[in-house]
This record gives structure tokens, C-alpha cells and sequence, in this order.
């Protein structure tokens, strides 16, 4: 009796010891190893490794000394099933360290890689540090977009984080998570998945930072009927490809509080779509339910798709208490912002006095979409005015296509050219002789911004170093740490342009008069001056009137400098002034009465002198009919005929002009 007893406690205990691989004797608390070396406390052939990762899980779930799975690389776990993880536990890797799924999964649609153990959620949940490979190319049998493999899929779980994850080429959602709060998504690289980076569905609490996200199908981030959400700091971006996705940030609401949105400090660029899509679909509603402050943010050349109409950089609809403020938009398509629904004549959700502020914001070189280009391009756009309003406030417009407004107007907008430092390369950055940050140290410029200390007055400038001008400056940088500094601007100056002053003649005795002219690319004032003047001569140096007149045994030839100048660069011009006698007139010689027969010639020279030695011009009236009569030879011809038979009285002149 004693002998079966103990026969049945040794056959017990040799169970627990083998479903539990070396756990006990291998691994101390709290992290249990999975590995495809044959080195952890579950190892894995690359085959089914679903099978042991599960195994680790369910172990960490039951055994609360224990909180951590991790996975240990270099390895790839190819994986047939979903992965399915309990409250209290960190499923970790290695960054060599790669979850793949298996060629021609065949899952059902929102089947995941990674879903909560309790259909009824889980709490307090990291998953962090590894790779995951949706192997898009192994499943493309599949659409993308349609819930197929997500990576992540939580329900009803709180206390989630997801960071320093690397998850790429997949047909679906990073981490999608429906009724859940406190959620955190960081550090992550997302790289082509088929549907949303982050999708978080009536959720509360739910932020994501420091993100580089390559869209897909979709959006980088996107939040559907949540409140208390944080983006910033991101980098988004997509590709020029049918299957490039949407939004950069997809905001939605279809009921409920959507209140404390706040998108701020990422960067938008090359979006498919929108960089921010913000759509209401829930008609009217209390306007307390919804704000969004978008802020600090870069967009550029964001909304490329060429099929579709609702593209730009803020395109929004539905959507009350919104407030777009110290933005940079620059060469976004169809306008920086805009609101419209999916296209251009769609009337968007009924219900009214939807309101959008836009403030402090640099909007430049906006582009025409490409589908159905014709009125877009502009700097901001309203096709909703019978139910959405925008309000602008001291934004800087410049260089949009089409202008910078269409169907909405501004009285402290400005038009002017930012000075940033360099856009090409991405450092908007203002200009500044003060100091500006260029991302290392303070640098100074050799002029300054016009968007310095030109914000809205009323603006927040506390965090601008000193000297802020106390003012907030318009931009990406106003109202940070790294906004530029106040000073005085330091232009560079043109020299002033004179004006050509032709040789000029006078007579002794006879006044001259003439002006002296001069322009200024800059506006200065300018001031004349004269040397070489004749004595008598007067020359106003505010006017640059010159008058003379000169005397006799004054002439000859005065040559005369005429000098402009802004206060600090100059121009001048040299001038001949000729003095010529006092003009006598011409004698012309005496013509003797002529006598001549009917049908014979006539001929004869008047001839003059001029004791100036001028060009002389000779002149004839009453002369007879068949006469001719040279002006410049002074010779006069004529053969009267038959019938001109009578005496004719003729007057010759001469002219020295």
C-alpha cells in the first residue's frame, strides 16, 4: 500500500517537470526565454514557433512571479496562428528577433498576429524591441485594408504599450485596439503594413510619439470616436503608388466625446492622401463633443494621389472646435487647408456652425491637385461655407499657385516671402540677425524674417528665448524654445540708380533748366549733390534741380559731375554743358530784278551769310506756276510758257532755324 502510494506521487510529479521544459530549474524570475538555438526555456524549429511562444505566454500568465516572455535572436519564428497574450505580461525580443507569418495563411478577416488571451480583455500589456514580418508577398492572394492580418488586435484592454517595435509589409492594422485606454505607441518603425500604423476605436488615453511610419493602404495614425489623444513627434511619410494609402492622420467621429485631440511637433511629408483628415460623419451635435488643436507641425508636399479630389494638407469636415495653429504648409496639393468632405461637391454632414481657426501658420507654394485641377492650388479653401466657417489670424501666404484664398478672407494675413533657411533641405527655421537655431547652436544671419514677431497678438510667446520682441513669431518654431530671436533686421542696401543726363546747349543770355533724377530699389531717401557747376549756376540737392544762365564770356564747354546718394552708397553722372554765342540772324543777298521771254529758262541762285555759321534754309512764296525752287541750294528755275506773259512779285527767305 505504502509502495503505490509513492509510485503515484513520482508519476505526478514527473508530468509537472515535463509540460513545463527546464523552467524551473533553468530560469529565475521574471523572464522566461524562447529561443531557436535550442538555448531558451522554449525553443522553437522555425516551424509552428506559435506553438512554444504560446507555451511561454500561457506560463506567464499563470505564474505571477513571472511578467516577461522574450525572444531571442538572431531568429526568425514562423508563426500559423495567432499569438495570444494575458494581463501583467511583456512579450519582448531581441531587434534580431523576427516574427513572420507563414506563406498562404489562409486566416479568416481580423484574425491577428497578436491578440488578448480573455475575449473579454486584458490589462497591462508591453509588447516591445522585435520584428514583425506580415510576409505581404507570401499572402498576396489577399486584399489589403480589409482586416487581414493585423498585427496587433486588442478588445477591451487597458494599459497597453507597444514601443520599438519594427512591423512591415502587411495587410493590415500595426496595433489596432477597440475599447481600450491608457495606450502608448513609440519608437517604432512601420514600414508598408496594409492598413492603419495605429488604429485605436472608442478609446481614451491614447498617445504615440517618436513614430517613423511609411503609409500603406491607409493612415500612419488613426483614431476613430476617442478622446484624450496625443500625436507628436512623428515622421510620416508614403510612396507614389496606387497602393500607398490615405491620410497621413485620420481623425474620425461618428458619435460620443472626441474632445482633447492634440496632433503636434511631427513631421507630414509625401502623403498619398491628406496629411490630416479630420471627418465627421455624425451630423449635427453638440458642440462641446469635439475640438482638435493641431500645432507645430511641418507638412510638405503631402497629398499626391492623383485619383482621388480630398487631398491637401488639413482637409476637415464635421468637426467643431478645431484649431490649426504654428504650422508650416509648403508645397502641399489642392490647399494647405481646406474644408470639404470626399469631393469638391459633396455637401458633408448636415448640422452648421462647424468652426476652424487658423492661426500663425506659413503657407507656401500650395499646388493644383491632379484630379480635377481647376480651382484648386490656393492657400486655403472652403467648400462647405453654408456649414463650416474658417476663421484666419496672421498667417504668412506666399507663392500659392492659385492665389491664397478661395471662398474665405483675412484682414492680418500677410504676403510676403518667410525667409526660411533653407526649405529644400527641410530647416524652416526663421531667419534672423538675433539668432536662430540650427540645431546645434545659435547662428546669426544677415537679415531677418518679416514672420518674426508677427503672430497673432493675443498668442502665447512665454517659451521664445530671449529677445522675443514679446511677441509670438508665425511658424513651426513660434512659441518654442527654438524660435528665432527679435532684432533689428540688417538689409542688405542697393546703391541708388541715376538717371542718364543728356549734353545739353545754351545760348548766352538764355536761361537752362533740367532735373537730375534718380530710383532706389530700397525706397531710401535720396539726396543730390553737384561739382563742376559754373559760376551763377544753382543746383537744389533735395530736388536735383539744376538751373543756369550764363553770361556773355561764358562760352565753351563746362563739363559737370551729378552725384546721388541713399546716405550710404552712391551713384553719379557727367554732363556736358555747350555755351554758344547769342544767335544773329542770317543776311540774305540782294536779287536783282530778272527779265525772261516766254518759252526760254530762267535760273538763278539766292544766296545768304550767317555770322553764327549756322546751317542755313531758303524758302519761296508767290512763286509762278511750272517754278521750282531749291531749300537747300537757294536756286530757283522756271520756263514760263505761252499766256504767263505779266510781271511776278516773289519773296525769298533764309533761316538759320
Amino acid at each position: 500500500m505504502l509502495k503505490r502510494k509513492l509510485g503515484v506521487l513520482f508519476l505526478i510529479g514527473c508530468f509537472i517537470f515535463s509540460s513545463v521544459p527546464m523552467v524551473s530549474c533553468r530560469t529565475s524570475a521574471p523572464i522566461i526565454y524562447v529561443a531557436g538555438d535550442g538555448s531558451g526555456d522554449f525553443n522553437c524549429d522555425g516551424k509552428d514557433d506559435h506553438v512554444q511562444i504560446n507555451q511561454a505566454l500561457k506560463f506567464v500568465a499563470e505564474n505571477s512571479a513571472y511578467t516577461t516572455v522574450h525572444l531571442k535572436g538572431p531568429f526568425t519564428y514562423v508563426i500559423d496562428n495567432t499569438l495570444l497574450i494575458g494581463s501583467n505580461t511583456i512579450l519582448e525580443g531581441d531587434s534580431n528577433a523576427v516574427i513572420k507569418l507563414v506563406d498562404h495563411a489562409g486566416w479568416t478577416t481580423m484574425k491577428p498576429l497578436i491578440q488578448q488571451m480573455s475575449s473579454s480583455g486584458n490589462n497591462n500589456i508591453t509588447i516591445r524591441g522585435f520584428e514583425v514580418d506580415v510576409n505581404h508577398d507570401g499572402n498576396a492572394e489577399l486584399a489589403k485594408g480589409k482586416g487581414y492580418y493585423n498585427v496587433i488586435y486588442f478588445l477591451y484592454t487597458s494599459n497597453v504599450a507597444v514601443h520599438d517595435m519594427y512591423m512591415h509589409d502587411g495587410h493590415g492594422d500595426g496595433l489596432r485596439i477597440k475599447y481600450g485606454s491608457n495606450i502608448q505607441f513609440y519608437n517604432n518603425t512601420i514600414y508598408k503594413l496594409g492598413h492603419d500604423g495605429l488604429f485605436a476605436i472608442e478609446c481614451s488615453n491614447v498617445e504615440a510619439w517618436n513614430n517613423k511610419i511609411t503609409c500603406r493602404t491607409n493612415s500612419a495614425l488613426r483614431v476613430w470616436n476617442s478622446k484624450n489623444v496625443k500625436f507628436h513627434d512623428n515622421f510620416i511619410d508614403s510612396f507614389y503608388h496606387w497602393s500607398a494609402g490615405g491620410p497621413g492622420i485620420q481623425v474620425e467621429r461618428s458619435k460620443g466625446d472626441m474632445n482633447n485631440v492634440e496632433i503636434y511637433d511631427n513631421v507630414i511629408t509625401n502623403t498619398y492622401g491628406p496629411g490630416i483628415w479630420l471627418i465627421g460623419t455624425a451630423g449635427a451635435y453638440d458642440k462641446s463633443l469635439s475640438s482638435v488643436y493641431i500645432h507645430h507641425n511641418i507638412f510638405y508636399d503631402s497629398g499626391t494621389n492623383p485619383s482621388i479630389e480630398w487631398v491637401g494638407g488639413v482637409l476637415g469636415s464635421g468637426f467643431h472646435n478645431v484649431l490649426i495653429e504654428n504650422n508650416v504648409f509648403d508645397g502641399v496639393h489642392n490647399a494647405a487647408v481646406v474644408n470639404m468632405y470626399s469631393t469638391d461637391t459633396n455637401a458633408g454632414p448636415s448640422g452648421t456652425g462647424f468652426t476652424t481657426t487658423v492661426r500663425n501658420n506659413v503657407i507656401v507654394n500650395t499646388q493644383p491637385r491632379t484630379k480635377n485641377a481647376a480651382g484648386t492650388g490656393y492657400g486655403v479653401i472652403n467648400r462647405l461655407t453654408s456649414s463650416h466657417k474658417i476663421v484666419l489670424e496672421n498667417n504668412c501666404l506666399y507663392s500659392n499657385t492659385a492665389g491664397n484664398y478661395k471662398n474665405v478672407n483675412s484682414a492680418t494675413d500677410i504676403y510676403v516671402d518667410p525667409l526660411f533657411v533653407n526649405s529644400n533641405s527641410g530647416d524652416y527655421h526663421l531667419k534672423s540677425v538675433a539668432g536662430r537655431w540650427n540645431g546645434e547652436t545659435w547662428v546669426k544671419d544677415s537679415t531677418s524674417s518679416p514672420c518674426i514677431d508677427a503672430g497673432y497678438s493675443s498668442s502665447d510667446y512665454s517659451n521664445e528665448p530671449d529677445d522675443n520682441g514679446n511677441r509670438i513669431n508665425i511658424g513651426a518654431f513660434g512659441n518654442t524654445k527654438y524660435a528665432s530671436k527679435s532684432g533689428t533686421p540688417i538689409v542688405d542696401n542697393q546703391a541708388p540708380v541715376i538717371n542718364s543726363i543728356p549734353d545739353v546747349n545754351v545760348e548766352a543770355g538764355k536761361s537752362l533748366t533740367f532735373t537730375v533724377s534718380a530710383s532706389d530699389a530700397d525706397g531710401d531717401s535720396l539726396a543730390y549733390s553737384a561739382s563742376g557747376t559754373p559760376s551763377g549756376a544753382t543746383f537744389d540737392s533735395k530736388s536735383g534741380v539744376f538751373s543756369w544762365t550764363p553770361v556773355a564770356g561764358q562760352e565753351g564747354t563746362y563739363s559737370v559731375t551729378f552725384e546721388v546718394s541713399d546716405g550710404k552708397l552712391q551713384d553719379s553722372a557727367t554732363a556736358a554743358i555747350s555755351v554758344v554765342n547769342h544767335n544773329q540772324a542770317p543776311v540774305i543777298n540782294s536779287i536783282p530784278d530778272v527779265s525772261v521771254e516766254a518759252g526760254k529758262s530762267l535760273t538763278f541762285t539766292v544766296s545768304a551769310s550767317d555770322a553764327d555759321g549756322d546751317s542755313l534754309a531758303y524758302s519761296a512764296s508767290g512763286t509762278p506756276s511750272g517754278a521750282t525752287f531749291d531749300s537747300k541750294s537757294g536756286v530757283f528755275s522756271w520756263t514760263p510758257v505761252a499766256g504767263q506773259e505779266g510781271t511776278y512779285s516773289l519773296t525769298f527767305e533764309v533761316s538759320d532755324g
